[in-house]
């Protein structure tokens, strides 16, 4: 059992807000974290690795104490058993894939059969010899979730890492985040914008908004949501996107996150009246 309540002062757009959450985390539970931008889920996963200091509450992990208010208990991060897959990735880029690897899991029991282990999973074998400058930004993000493996954490924190992925490698890399999860008995914490990837992945999802929780629960089901491919870049911010299956044109609002370009597929989420 994870087990947790921190408190952090925000400096959000709406003014000075505190960042107050607690929560239990099951063993082999991944719980989603969504909420608009600074809600503060991103300062939730740093205070939980031990990046920045909380200004109360505490960490338990198992029998172990991460932090303590209270006792004024401190364990600094490197010696916190936790894997964190930032947004950029991350990677040391003088090294390769392999090395990668091998740096972190370096001090684990069996880490060369490990390093092994992860690279077959996340189908890198035959990328193991080249450095990240040389992989595709889905191959990076394979790279990135499996060194968070290499060190065996009890909990791993994942902070939107399919985001600036095109669709077809989001759901590909969806798809391999379930089976390691699976496989590896994870405990994991997921920030994530994308309530399909929430609903597809999560057993309870945490909303945030101005650092206070809203909801706790199930995944709502995503709404109906329809295939195309970006024909043409509009003014004013609208895309001219085909829809799969057809000739029909729709024009929408880019959705945000990213460029677009022609050619690119999107999926548009149907509202219902």
């Amino acid at each position: 059992m994870i087990d947790f309540h921190l408190r952090k002062a925000l400096h959000t757009a709406a003014g000075p807000r505190t960042l107050d959450v607690a929560l239990a985390l099951a063993p082999g539970e991944l719980v989603a974290v969504s909420g608009p931008s600074g809600a503060g889920k991103t300062t939730l996963l740093r205070l939980l690795a031990g990046l920045d200091r909380p200004d109360g509450g505490f960490v338990r992990v198992e029998k172990q104490v991460w932090y303590e208010q209270e006792t004024r208990r401190w364990l600094p991060p490197q010696r916190r058993p936790l894997g964190f897959v930032f947004q950029d990735y991350a990677l040391f880029p003088h090294l390769t894939v392999r090395e990668n690897l091998a740096f972190a899991a370096a001090g684990q029991p069996g880490a060369g059969p490990l390093v092994t282990e992860l690279l077959d999973a996340f189908e890198l074998a035959e990328l193991a010899p080249r450095r990240p400058g040389a992989l595709s930004g889905g191959q990076q993000q394979r790279v990135a979730l499996a060194r968070a493996l290499a060190r065996r954490p009890r909990l791993l924190l994942l902070d939107e890492p399919l985001a600036a992925l095109d669709l077809p490698t989001r759901q590909r890399l969806q798809q391999v985040l379930a089976d390691v999860h699976q496989r590896f008995g994870l405990t994991t914490l997921l920030v994530s914008h994308d309530p399909a990837e929430i609903a597809r992945l999560a057993h309870r999802v945490v909303e945030l908004d101005l650092g206070q929780v809203r909801r706790v629960g199930p995944p709502a089901l995503p709404a109906p949501a329809l295939a195309g491919r970006v024909v043409a870049l509009l003014p004013g911010g609208l895309l001219r996107v085909q829809l799969a299956g057809g000739p029909a044109l729709v024009d929408v609002p880019a959705p945000p996150g990213r460029a677009y370009a022609p050619g690119d597929a999107l999926v548009l989420t149907v509202g219902v009246q």
